[in-house]
């Protein structure tokens, strides 16, 4: 696992909504916008399931994630990848499921993605576009 920087924690923290990418087992691709993303520590994000159908199934067949940090007002952006674990009981998902109804008190928590960061590149246009920075 990699830790991000703290100028790449301040981005994400600054960043409200986030594009995330999944891809079947055969490859097919599937992206999705995500509100409910928590930096938990340098190495970990926790993203809730509100609404994921062909996210959660192809999380389900194939583990792996990236997540776009970029926003307006945000110096530079970000393409995290990493590992995910399913999480619907316990007292992590109950945490999650707090987190949630505190910042939207109509949603419901169904289940919680744990993505442990593996890689972060840079993704603005430029000749460092694509660099791997982590």
């Amino acid at each position: 696992m990699v830790k991000l920087t703290q100028e790449m924690i301040e981005a994400f923290k600054a960043t409200k909504y986030f594009a995330m990418g999944t891809a079947s087992k055969d490859g097919d691709p599937n992206v999705v916008p995500i509100g409910m993303a928590f930096l938990m520590d340098p190495e970990t994000i926790w993203i809730g399931n509100q609404f994921f159908k062909r996210t959660l199934e192809n999380v389900l067949e194939n583990p792996r994630v990236a997540l776009q940090v970029w926003t307006a007002g945000v110096t530079g952006c970000l393409k995290i990848k990493g590992d995910v674990s399913i999480v619907e009981s316990g007292p992590d998902y109950e945490k999650m499921y707090k987190m949630v109804k505190e910042r939207k008190p109509t949603l419901e928590c169904k289940g919680l993605l744990v993505m442990k960061i593996t890689e972060v590149y840079d993704c603005r246009s430029g000749p460092e576009a694509g660099k791997r920075l982590l």
